[in-house]
């Protein structure tokens, strides 16, 4: 694909996306609340579909494309687990995160451990965990971009190029009016996603199989090692576990439940994400399927999505490059929002709290170039597959679950425990992690999971409980009821 056809379609997206994020930035107001969480007055709509935006990145088109490639229906198997599960959370916790958040006044999932357990250092480990544990994750993003646009042009745009364009718009997009601007451009990015994927999908099913049906026929036939589940039950779960509490362990999305303008918009919220899931999932599970029947034996499944655009007329392939980029661009900017104001809330804000706000708000928006950089280093030494290492990253943020939910359902949980858990369980599981060792064949995401529940009960149960953990957890369960019954 000629080059400068990739650049025009960035740029005249870009534009588009620019103007949005513009009209955004005119609403803004001042202070850590307005620029962080947009005010807390999100509706409904744009709030679901920033969430699926941000959960639903470069992973999908080329990640799960790449491991559906690789591995079968089992990729699929593993994705719907993603999204039930993310469902029952937020079904469950969204609630509760807003109730609390309104009340306390939080601004990061991190504060929130920080005011519930009455330590800072439950803010300040927390915190560093989601910036260690999401350098990969967010790094992925821009290999998704860079493998594409190499891959789409031969080599004429190098792998580079393309990572340093989109980094360059995402720190754009969030430095200059945070949340409402990387929300509102969300919103248009996740439009963008689904009608370019769909539009591409159905053009792959008529052009190359002549129909929906004789395509499911095709790969009944010709690729039946596609629809048998092959996965090894201990890689399922090892893979599966850290995705199934995403929405809690991930700062970038559980923030989100912190954004609403009230709760009626959050459950839309979470109506909207489940649709958009379920039809994302489905659509790049095919594209998959239809990548191993069209292109077999690529020894990068990373590259199927790249190579699967190459053999599709130009402006198809432009069409749904753009919809890639669209998605890995929205994750990476909320990812860098909301770990600068973990920067400026929970570590600046912890460690000198006499600090005044515009203080903290300068320091997360001076860390948002700094955590771009780190991303593009970490992007040019492109380690591992896109799916192994998105995996490993909410491994790490695993650690972060056990105290997320005793916050709201377990009075008896501590400081100590907290710390002592997440901090333990958080360098077991890198350790793990970069040793590249599964004791017994399971994963480490598995062994720090159950290390930080073991950590966090023995240490609570030996230390005393914060003086107003009742409170914070009835004052949650009472509005709960009266929300019910009204």
């Amino acid at each position: 694909m000629n080059p400068i056809y990739i650049w025009i379609s960035l740029l005249s997206w870009m534009l588009i996306a620019i103007v949005i994020a513009y009209m955004a930035k005119r609403g803004l107001g001042e202070g850590a609340i307005e620029y962080f969480l947009g005010g807390r007055r999100l509706g409904g709509f744009i709030s679901g579909l920033s969430y699926s935006a941000t959960t639903y990145s470069a992973f999908m088109l080329v990640g799960l494309v790449g491991l559906t490639y690789k591995t079968g229906v089992g990729a699929l198997g593993f994705e719907m687990t993603y999204l039930l599960f993310t469902v029952l959370l937020l079904s469950v916790f969204a609630p509760r995160f807003w109730l609390a958040g309104n009340k306390y006044g939080f601004l990061t999932p991190a504060e929130l451990l920080s005011q519930r357990y009455e330590t800072h250092w439950a803010g300040v480990v927390s915190a560093v965990i989601f910036l260690v544990m999401l350098v990969p994750y967010a790094a992925v993003q821009l290999m998704g971009l860079g493998f594409l646009v190499e891959g789409l042009t031969g080599g004429d745009i190098p792998y580079m190029a393309g990572v340093g364009v989109m980094a360059g718009f995402a720190c754009f997009a969030a430095l200059w009016a945070g949340m409402r601007s990387v929300s509102w451009t969300d919103a248009f990015q996740a439009i963008t996603m689904l009608t370019t994927s769909l539009f591409a999908l159905f053009y792959l099913f008529f052009h190359f199989f002549g129909s929906p049906g004789n395509f499911f026929r095709t790969i009944t036939l010709e690729n039946p090692e596609l629809l048998e589940l092959s996965w090894d039950p201990r890689l399922f779960i090892g893979l599966a576990l850290p995705w199934a509490f995403f929405a809690l362990t991930n700062p970038q999305v559980s923030q989100r439940m912190l954004v609403p303008d009230k709760l009626s918009s959050l459950k839309r919220m979470i109506i909207y994400f489940a649709a958009f899931g379920f039809v994302y999932t489905i659509i790049s599970t095919l594209f998959g399927f239809q990548a191993a029947h069209l292109l077999p034996g690529l020894t990068n499944a990373d590259k199927a999505m790249p190579k699967l655009l190459t053999i599709i007329p130009l402006p198809v392939g432009l069409i749904i490059f753009i919809g890639i980029f669209a998605a890995a661009t929205s994750t990476l900017g909320s990812i860098t929002l909301t770990l600068s104001s973990s920067v400026s809330r929970d570590i600046v804000g912890n460690l000198y709290p006499d600090a005044e706000e515009r203080i903290q708000l300068l320091a997360g928006k001076l860390a948002i170039p700094l955590l771009i950089g780190v991303f593009i280093l970490f992007a040019w030494l492109r380690p591992g597959l896109i799916a192994v290492l998105s995996s490993m990253a909410s491994g790490g943020l695993l650690v972060t679950a056990p105290p997320l939910i005793g916050a709201f359902f377990w009075k008896r949980g501590t400081g100590a425990g907290v710390v002592s858990s997440m901090s333990i369980g958080g360098v077991a599981t890198g350790v793990l992690y970069l040793a590249n060792f599964k004791p017994f064949g399971w994963w480490p995401s598995v062994w720090g999971f159950l290390l930080t529940i073991f950590l966090f009960v023995t240490v609570s149960l030996f230390t005393s409980p914060p003086e107003k953990s009742d409170e914070f957890v009835d004052f949650v369960n009472r509005r709960l009821k009266e929300v019910s019954e009204s």
